[in-house]
């Protein structure tokens, strides 16, 4: 009977080693695939900023003056109007992403933060109209959610050019 309990024993530690195993495994491989979604999310957002249509509406509003109003923006040309839509929708993208936690903040903050604060500030006023217009007032809530993150961590950081000054590679 000895032997049996023995053997008995056995079954059990080798169960549960094979259990502990199996959830170290799983933590192992939750990890590396949150480390991969983490790079193709960072992948995605940077190629936004290769997308000609946004390089070309960034340009083409970084001289306004913040606060301009709808019809400000449609007295320049269609070209702004349409700069303006094209910059908060992607913008508006990047926002849900990181709303849902699939973009960092801090991923996004060092992406692209000095744009979205500034055409934040810059389009506020646009937006504002623009849902009074449309009787829609989600329309770019989501840029303007990321706008307001942005720029708190913004005001409580120097530029990436200050604080990394001493970084080597």
């Amino acid at each position: 009977m000895s032997e049996l309990a023995t053997l008995a024993n056995i079954a059990e530690i080798v169960g549960a080693g094979t259990i502990v195993t199996g959830v170290a495994f799983g933590w192992i491989q939750m990890r590396h695939y949150r480390a991969e979604q983490r790079n193709a999310v960072a992948a995605e957002l940077t190629r936004t900023f290769y997308n000609r249509d946004l390089a070309q509406a960034l340009a083409l509003l970084h001289g306004l003056p913040d606060g301009m109003t709808l019809r400000e923006f449609r007295a320049k040309g269609h070209e702004y109007e349409e700069a303006a839509v094209t910059v908060t929708t992607s913008f508006e993208t990047m926002g849900v992403l990181v709303f849902k936690r699939i973009a960092p903040l801090e991923l996004v903050v060092d992406l692209a933060g000095g744009i979205i604060s500034t055409m934040s500030r810059k389009l506020q006023r646009f937006q504002e109209d623009l849902r009074k217009e449309l009787d829609q007032p989600s329309w770019g809530e989501w840029f303007e959610w990321l706008g307001d993150q942005v720029a708190r961590v913004k005001h409580t950081q120097p530029p990436a050019h200050v604080l990394h000054r001493e970084w080597r590679p």
